[in-house]
C-alpha cells in the first residue's frame, strides 16, 4: 500500500492538471463563440456561390468544349489531396479522424490506376503525420488555422490551381473536418478540381431565374472560378478551427471531470490509508501498555 506522502503528492498533482485542463477549456470555449460566429457569417456567402456555380453549370452546352482550363475533364491518372487539420493536439479523436480519413483517401487512389498521389497539407497534425510515414509533400502551411484571413488561403488555392492547368494533377480533393455542433465533427471529402458545378436543389430550380451575363461567359469564368475554389478551401479552414475549439472544449472538460474523480478517489485511499495508520497506532501503544503492566505485576 502506498505511504501517506505518496499519496498526498500525488493528490496533489493531479489538482495542478485539472486546474491546467480547466483553464484550456475555458480558453477553448471562449475561442470556439469567435470560430463559430465566423463559420456562421461565411456559410450564406460559400452557399450563394455554390447556387451561382450551379447557374453557371448551364452556360456551356453538353459535349462543347470546356470555357475554363478548371473545368477541363481529363482521364485520372494524379490524384491531389489538400488535408486540413489543426496545428496542435489535445483534441480528443479529432485529429485521428480527419488524419484517417485523409489516409483512406490517398491509399484508396494509389491502389487503383492512379499512378501517384500529390498531397499538401494545411496544419501542423497532418504534416507531422504524413512526414513520419516518409510521405513527400507537395506544400504545406501551418499556424494559420487559428486566425486565417482570405489572404492566407490564396497561395494555397494558387498551389492546387497551377498543380491542375499544368497537368500535375487530373484530380483535387479537399479532406477537412466539418463543424456539425459543439460534440459533432464529421470528415467531409469535396472535389476542388475539376470544378463539377453543384446539382441545384428543388428550391433553387423552382427560382431559377434566366441570367444575362456581361461582359461573356469566358470572362465571368476567369474571374469566378478561382473565388470559387479559394472560398471552398477558406471555409473549410474555417470548419476545421470551429471543430478544433469545439473538440478541445468537449476533451478538457471530461478531463477535469476525470481528474476530479480521481482526486476523490485517491481521498478515500488516503483517509483508509490515514485510519488504518491510526488504528495500528493505537494497538501498539495498547499492546505495549498491556505488556508493560503485565511486567510491572510480575
Amino acid at each position: 500500500m502506498p505511504s501517506l506522502r505518496d499519496i498526498r503528492r500525488r493528490i496533489r498533482s493531479i489538482r495542478n492538471t485539472a486546474k491546467i485542463t480547466k483553464a484550456m477549456e475555458l480558453v477553448a470555449a471562449s475561442r470556439l463563440r469567435r470560430a463559430q460566429m465566423r463559420v456562421t457569417a461565411a456559410r450564406p456567402y460559400a452557399e450563394a456561390m455554390r447556387a451561382l456555380m450551379a447557374e453557371l453549370g448551364g452556360i456551356a452546352p453538353s459535349g462543347s468544349e470546356a470555357l475554363h482550363p478548371l473545368l477541363v475533364q481529363r482521364e485520372v491518372s494524379r490524384v491531389g489531396v489538400l488535408l486540413v487539420t489543426p496545428d496542435r493536439g489535445l483534441a480528443g479523436a479529432l485529429n485521428t479522424n480527419i488524419i484517417r480519413r485523409g489516409t483512406e483517401i490517398i491509399l484508396e487512389n494509389e491502389r487503383g490506376d492512379v499512378q501517384a498521389v500529390q498531397v499538401v497539407t494545411v496544419g501542423r497534425k497532418g504534416q507531422d503525420f504524413l512526414a513520419r510515414r516518409g510521405r513527400e509533400l507537395t506544400a504545406t502551411f501551418t499556424g494559420i488555422v487559428d486566425r486565417v484571413t482570405y489572404d492566407d488561403v490564396i497561395p494555397i488555392a494558387r498551389v492546387i490551381i497551377d498543380s491542375f492547368v499544368t497537368g500535375a494533377v487530373d484530380r483535387a480533393v479537399l479532406v477537412y473536418p466539418r463543424f456539425v455542433s459543439t460534440l459533432s465533427q464529421r470528415p467531409e471529402v469535396v472535389q476542388l478540381l475539376p470544378i463539377e458545378p453543384p446539382q441545384a436543389t428543388e428550391t433553387e430550380q423552382r427560382q431559377r431565374l434566366d441570367y444575362i451575363f456581361e461582359p461573356d461567359p469566358q470572362s465571368i469564368l476567369e474571374e469566378l472560378l478561382p473565388r470559387y475554389i479559394e472560398v471552398q478551401i477558406y471555409q473549410a479552414i474555417l470548419e476545421t478551427a470551429a471543430s478544433f475549439f469545439s473538440a478541445q472544449m468537449v476533451a478538457m472538460r471530461n478531463a477535469t471531470d476525470n481528474a476530479n474523480d480521481l482526486v476523490q478517489s485517491l481521498s478515500l485511499t488516503y483517509n483508509k490509508v490515514r485510519q488504518a495508520n491510526i488504528t495500528r497506532e493505537v494497538t501498539e501503544i495498547a499492546s505495549a501498555a498491556e505488556a508493560m503492566a503485565a511486567a510491572s505485576r510480575r
